[in-house]
């Protein structure tokens, strides 16, 4: 669902997406889409500034009802400033996109944020996996409880578990999850690799080193 004032840009969302293969509605008050049994939609393209109730403010909104809580939300605005862009995603937005933009910038965003959320588990999904990664609470989640874990340690594991089965050598360990960081070496990828298996307790086996090769989630270890 597109949701924004100007009629005239839901339009051009609307076409420009649905030539992409998606499904959109549009809605041009947040009050207006609130009464369009929100729950349905897999993602939301939310204008900030609207009359009467501001696209924050539906966000809150939606964030305090379990039914809507899950749902993907991207800010489209022209309020760009840093702190806007920090209520935001302290919000729960997925992305945050500034107008003016362009369509092939929406669409790639729409895209990866479908994506992420297809290899996130839904909260009810948690409740039934042993093993699952909810990307919207930063946690993993083992027999329906979540496990506490540091930055690195949830960023490794997401990872790992986002590709089951594919081996990841430790080079490609660092370039995704330290890949600003010059001084990181083979031996911190093993040493943080130990630190979170141990925190899985039996759990952990579901991480295994390949020999010479790198790391790996293997489901069927658990």
């Amino acid at each position: 669902m597109v949701v924004d004032d100007e009629e005239d840009l839901c339009e051009i969302l609307q076409f420009n997406l649905q030539a992409e293969g998606y499904e959109v509605d549009t809605a041009h008050s947040a009050e207006e889409a609130l009464a369009m049994s929100v729950e349905q939609y897999d993602l939301l393209l939310l204008d900030v500034m609207m009359d009467r109730m501001s696209g924050f403010q539906m966000a809150r909104q939606l964030q305090s009802e379990p039914a809507t809580a899950g749902i993907p939300i991207i800010f489209i605005t022209a309020k760009n400033a840093e702190n806007d862009t920090l209520t935001g995603f302290n919000l729960g937005a997925d992305d945050y996109i500034a107008k003016p933009f362009s369509l092939q910038q929406v669409a790639a965003r729409v895209r990866a944020v479908l994506r992420r959320c297809e290899k996130s588990a839904t909260a009810d999904d948690l409740g039934r996996l042993r093993f699952g990664i909810d990307e919207r609470t930063k946690q993993l989640v083992v027999d329906g409880q979540p496990v506490p874990l540091t930055r690195k340690e949830f960023d490794l594991v997401a990872l790992l578990i986002g590709s089951p089965r594919r081996v990841f050598s430790r080079d490609d360990i660092i370039d995704s999850v330290w890949p600003d960081d010059i001084c990181i070496t083979e031996h911190t990828v093993d040493v943080h690799m130990s630190r979170l298996k141990k925190k899985l307790g039996p759990h952990g086996r579901a991480i295994v080193n390949r020999q010479g090769f790198g790391y790996f989630f293997n489901p069927d270890s658990e």
